[in-house]
């Protein structure tokens, strides 16, 4: 099946989200029905989104794994129906290469993988032979412990280097150098002041010469600041246009017609700005 591609010479892209898990921390059992998935999609396609970020297995801190065959079954329908429904490239969010060959196979694009190729041994196999793109992203530890040691002797150096190390795993498997898009991993094994620190040290990563994604939405770092969920749209919607203006490629979120609408203002402001 032929995949849609991406185009990243028009960035930056709105990467949206769905969940289709009962306990992810913001969205968890909204859209576990193919019904209310699809409905959802429609309207992020609607609002501006370049990319349908789909995931089938929470990965907040403390949250329990899922089987192969449980997260198979979550995600499989709603990326079929997905594809046949929408012109739009389809990331599947996932660490088990199992669930990437079958998302990959129904004509998903993207393979997001929190882990940065290092859970499974055959993932970048797997995004290879189906010339996918691959988001590598850093964390520590797993879902389960990353947030026990957030302690770093050179956060931005350590980051680089786990990233390349990941890189040169994916460059071993014949995964195309020019499909590979990178995230520092904001919330997966750092501290409030360490996340910020990577928001305003985009430019660092940008250097590697590969798109930077960052996924900060609804997360933590502004949960912190407010009492409840709901409140963390307005804080999500300043640090994405922090990190959009620090050079941010693709940003994932929860709120798509929000950030769109940020891009073109953000847009308009750099070229008064020259």
């Amino acid at each position: 099946m032929n995949k849609i591609a991406i185009n990243l010479k028009k960035v930056p892209l709105i990467m949206g989200i769905l969940n289709v898990t009962p306990d992810s921390f913001y969205d968890g059992g909204r859209y576990t029905t193919i019904d209310r998935a699809l409905s959802h999609v429609q309207q992020m396609v609607k609002d501006g989104a370049d990319i349908i970020d789909v995931g089938g297995e929470s990965t907040r801190p403390g949250s329990s794994e899922v089987t192969i065959q449980e997260e198979m079954d979550r995600v499989c329908p709603i990326v079929e129906r997905i594809i046949h429904e929408f012109n739009i490239p389809i990331s599947i969010d996932t660490q088990k290469s199992k669930v990437a060959d079958e998302v990959l196979k129904l004509g998903a694009s993207i393979v997001n993988d929190i882990s940065g190729l290092r859970n499974d041994n055959h993932m970048p196999d797997i995004i290879a032979k189906h010339d996918a793109y691959c988001i590598i992203m850093h964390i520590r530890g797993t879902p389960q412990t990353m947030q026990m040691n957030t302690t770093y002797s050179d956060l931005l150096f350590e980051i680089k280097e786990f990233l390349m190390e990941s890189i040169a795993i994916a460059k071993k498997s014949n995964i195309d150098d020019h499909k590979i898009i990178i995230d520092p991993g904001i919330g997966f094994g750092k501290s409030l002041e360490q996340n910020y620190n990577i928001i305003h040290n985009i430019s660092f990563f940008k250097k590697m010469g590969y798109p930077v994604l960052i996924g900060l939405s609804r997360k933590s770092l502004i949960g912190k600041l407010y009492s409840t969920k709901e409140d963390r749209l307005p804080a999500t919607i300043a640090l994405n246009s922090i990190a959009l203006y620090n050079g941010a490629d693709i940003i994932r979120v929860h709120d798509v017609k929000e950030h769109k609408l940020i891009i073109e203002s953000l847009k308009l402001l750099l070229k008064v700005g020259r």
